[in-house]
């Protein structure tokens, strides 16, 4: 196999890959094999028509096009490990030359990783993030923990009020008909929530309990059931009850059994002291991200299309996998939220560039400031890895081998670069 490459601009790249006539032909004959026994020929048991003879009756080329297709994807594999430029996207194909007796010729498009001119990386000015825990984000998070404790009551002295939880039954009309999905029967709905379309809540505030009344709305111009969209709506509503959540009194009592503090003064602390650590920590990863958004807006670096498409498409596989993980498939998801993949791909696409520069930049730092993770870096890693996993490190190790561990490695130095560059980062106050 020979190939050659061919610079192109923006960082891409076209390699030409030539697949000797001896390898196609034992890729033809691989597709003969494959394909025998689905052959039948009059004068021959089906299965048993020699190579020859297919040819002959279906032309020399009939295997070449499944021979071809068997052949790319190792000979494009070969030619990666050759080449000495990085690749950065999954590559397009093209055939040159896929004739019998002569060599099989493809090209393969591919993206180069970029080269980074590194403006500022060190003393990069940020903004200052406050840690500072007031009383009233220590009173907020005590009161989230009262709702969370709270006891849910029947009122039947006064109409609804913003807050409560109406339970109704409603069925919702356009131009007189009844559409599908707007009914429901003894409905939960939290009065402020905005979780129904348009002002609905609102006009239930101040209806008793018995009460039915008419909600007109309007549903918005890009509400996911196109028949729907824009147009107004009425709904019939009844209301059967109203529920109000009791919060439990902050006293020593609710702080002993929410917290293993005996008093209220004691659980307050410890509620301050969760909620600057959380701060310290969110404050830490805001400056990195804050560090590195500065490096990224100082460097220069060219980076191809077919990169971020190839990333595009990496983020929205990931995003599969999570959903897959939580019981729903991907297609299912697109189908709740009414978008087409082409839609999410395109919002994904911000992230995606972000994520490319962040990692270039970072790259360039590693290298800049000779930056290296150790065995020790390695060994943690791995320790981590294995108690996710419930294995033991050595087993862990091992699966990871060599070829994973130079990843890791390089992973593990980019996470120190992004370190270096958040704590020579200079913070001031904002205006």
């Amino acid at each position: 196999m020979s190939l050659q490459m061919e610079k192109l601009e923006h960082n891409m790249a076209k390699i030409t890959i030539e697949v000797p006539v001896e390898e196609m032909a034992k890729a033809v004959n691989a597709a003969y094999l494959k394909n025998k026994n689905q052959i039948s020929i009059p004068g021959f048991r089906k299965g048993k028509v020699p190579l020859a003879m297919v040819e002959k009756m279906y032309g020399k080329g009939v295997f070449l096009e499944d021979a071809a297709n068997a052949v790319i994807p190792g000979a494009y594999d070969k030619a990666v490990k050759e080449c000495e430029e990085e690749i950065v996207s999954t590559p397009t194909i093209d055939v040159v030359q896929l004739e019998p007796d002569k060599a099989f010729i493809f090209t393969a498009e591919v993206a180069l990783k970029p080269a980074v001119e590194l403006g500022k990386y060190k003393g990069v000015k940020i903004d200052k993030i406050e840690t500072e825990v007031t009383e009233e984000e220590v009173n907020e998070a005590i009161d989230r923990e009262r709702k969370n404790n709270a006891r849910e009551i029947t009122v039947e002295d006064r109409p609804i009020q913003d807050g409560d939880k109406a339970v109704i039954d409603f069925e919702g009309f356009v131009d007189g008909v009844a559409f599908e999905g707007g009914k429901g029967t003894n409905y939960d709905l939290v009065i402020g929530s905005h979780s129904f379309i348009d002002n609905f809540e609102e006009q239930l505030i101040g209806k008793n309990i018995g009460d039915e009344v008419e909600v007109n709305v309007t549903f918005p111009e890009s509400y996911q059931a196109e028949e729907l969209a824009g147009k107004p709506a009425v709904f019939k509503v009844k209301v059967n009850g109203i529920k109000v959540d009791e919060l439990p009194e902050l006293d020593d009592e609710f702080a002993s059994e929410v917290s293993e503090f005996e008093t209220v003064a004691e659980y307050k602390d410890s509620v301050k002291k969760s909620l600057a650590e959380t701060k310290e920590k969110n404050a830490k990863d805001a400056k990195e991200k804050a560090a590195i958004d500065a490096v990224i807006a100082d460097a220069k670096m060219d980076i191809p299309e077919a990169m971020v498409s190839t990333t595009q498409r990496q983020m929205m596989d990931e995003f599969a996998q999570r959903v897959s993980s939580q019981g729903l498939s991907f297609e299912q998801y697109l189908q709740f939220t009414g978008m087409t993949e082409e839609q999410m791909l395109e919002q994904i696409k911000p992230q995606a560039e972000l994520r490319i520069k962040s990692r270039l930049v970072l790259e360039a730092v590693v290298a800049a400031e000779k930056i290296e993770a150790t065995e020790e870096d390695f060994e943690q890693e791995i320790a981590k890895m294995a108690e996710m996993y419930q294995m033991e490190a050595d087993k862990a190790k091992e699966l990871v081998g060599e070829a994973g561990k130079a990843e890791i490695m390089k992973d593990l130095a980019v996470t120190k670069a992004a370190e270096f560059v958040r704590d020579n980062a200079k913070e001031s106050k904002s205006k």
